[in-house]
């Protein structure tokens, strides 16, 4: 399993993530990134990567996957 890291002190609330995996983040209006799902499956990586690349605030990790990988950015 991975798991998404947000850093809410680098958030902006751009919601780029949403865009890019609505079913794992929201940004309320005028808010900051709350996850659905802390922990994501497989399925729901390529996704999720996408997302915390177009973080134009680099807000967001994924720590761990079953493939050893420790962050993507």
């Amino acid at each position: 399993m991975t798991r998404i890291e947000v850093d809410l002190d680098l958030c902006q609330g751009h919601a780029m993530c949403q865009v890019e995996a609505p079913e794992i983040f929201e940004v309320p209006k005028h808010g900051k990134v709350q996850l659905r799902r802390e922990t994501v499956d497989n399925d729901d990586l390529a996704d999720i990567k996408n997302a915390v690349r177009y973080c134009p605030a680099q807000a967001l990790a994924i720590i761990g996957d079953q493939r050893g990988l420790r962050s993507v950015q």
